[in-house]
């Protein structure tokens, strides 16, 4: 008779379904939220820069206008124009009232371009609207260093 009980401990066993599914999943959000942070920015332009810009804080739902140097509008990609940009704007203010719009505009278009853009914005009653410089070079830098700016007006009145 063997009243002995067999150990049946064996070895810790660790579970590599459950940690391939959360590596997996942070993988697809870094990725995913690393192209929609740049989707806005990768479109050709040069900005002005200014002495006083400092990094941008993105604002949740901030919409990023892009006016190239001709003088189009482009808004995920996709060119706008006057009438299509003020249907897109009436749309998203008719759901969220302070809807923050940063205008990003070449440094080298001409200055009416932008006042088209803020004037269809107030015209929708928008006025948290922001515009992006360039930080200018150091000596020694290069374009790749730079940061880009955020500059806005209501900056001053505090």
């Amino acid at each position: 008779m063997n009243f002995r009980r067999k150990s049946s401990v064996g070895g810790i066993t660790f579970q590599l379904a459950a940690m391939f599914d959360v590596a997996f999943l942070l993988l697809c959000f870094s990725v995913a939220s690393q192209i929609y942070a740049r989707w806005e920015e990768e479109i050709d332009i040069t900005l002005p820069t200014a002495e006083t810009a400092t990094a941008p804080r993105r604002l949740e739902g901030e919409i990023v206008l892009n006016i190239q140097r001709d003088g189009s509008v482009i808004f995920n990609k996709r060119q706008m124009d006057d009438r299509t940009l003020s249907a897109l704007l009436t749309r998203v203010v008719a759901k969220w009232k302070d809807q923050p719009v940063l205008i990003r505009a070449d440094g080298r278009t001409a200055y009416a371009n932008v006042v088209k853009v803020m004037d269809i914005c107030r015209r929708l009653r928008i006025w948290n609207i922001s515009f992006a410089t360039g930080i200018p070079e150091k000596k020694g830098s290069s374009s790749e260093e730079r940061e880009t700016g955020v500059t806005s007006p209501d900056k001053d009145k505090k």
